[in-house]
Parts: C-alpha cells; structure tokens; sequence
C-alpha cells in the first residue's frame, strides 16, 4: 500500500502547483512556436541552405584539387611551363578552334 500522507502545507502546494504551471505554460510556448508554419519553413530554408553551402564546398575543393592536378601536369616545381607539354596540347587546341570555326563558316555558306 502507498503511503499517502503529505508533510507539505497548502501554502506549499500552492506554490509547487503555479510552478508546474508556469513550466507547463513555457513548454507549450515553446511547442507552439516549433509547430509554427513559419517556424518550420524558415527550419527547412535553413536545413536546405546548410547542404547547399556543403555541397558548394565540396564542389570547390574537388574543383581545386582537379586544378592543382591539372597545373602540375603543365608546369615544373619552379613555376616554369613544361614545354614538351604545353606545346602538344596547344597544338590541339588551335587545331579545334579551326575545325569549329570551319564548320561553322560552311554552315553561313
């Protein structure tokens, strides 16, 4: 059996009553303001930011990793172009330049 007996006075209760209710009507502020239309979009625009900004920087650093890859391809420890690279590819891409620019001279005619 429980033992029901209270050593509190009804001052006492009183006072631990309007405390619960003061945190009860704080927890159902805050749940009302986290149910918020408002309040859920603006944490959705938040969330969707954040990945944005994760992605973008992923991106970033892969872009500049493929960059640096490429550079080191082109030039030495010194900073001075490898030639016997740059020449090759230089070739090509003036040999396409001139092909696109054929093509697209024959179509106008």
């Amino acid at each position: 059996m429980a033992d029901t007996s209270d050593t509190r006075t009804p001052a006492q209760i009183e006072a631990d009553i309007k405390r619960r209710r003061e945190v009860l009507a704080e927890t159902l502020d805050e749940i009302g303001v986290r149910v918020h239309p408002k309040t859920i979009v603006g944490d959705a625009k938040a969330k969707v930011v954040a990945n944005v900004d994760h992605t973008v920087g992923r991106a970033y650093v892969q872009v500049n990793r493929v960059v640096s890859e490429v550079r080191a391809q082109f030039v030495n420890d010194q900073g001075a172009p490898r030639l016997e690279r740059v020449v090759p590819v230089a070739l090509v891409v003036v040999g396409v330049v001139g092909l696109l620019a054929l093509g697209a001279r024959r179509r106008r005619d």
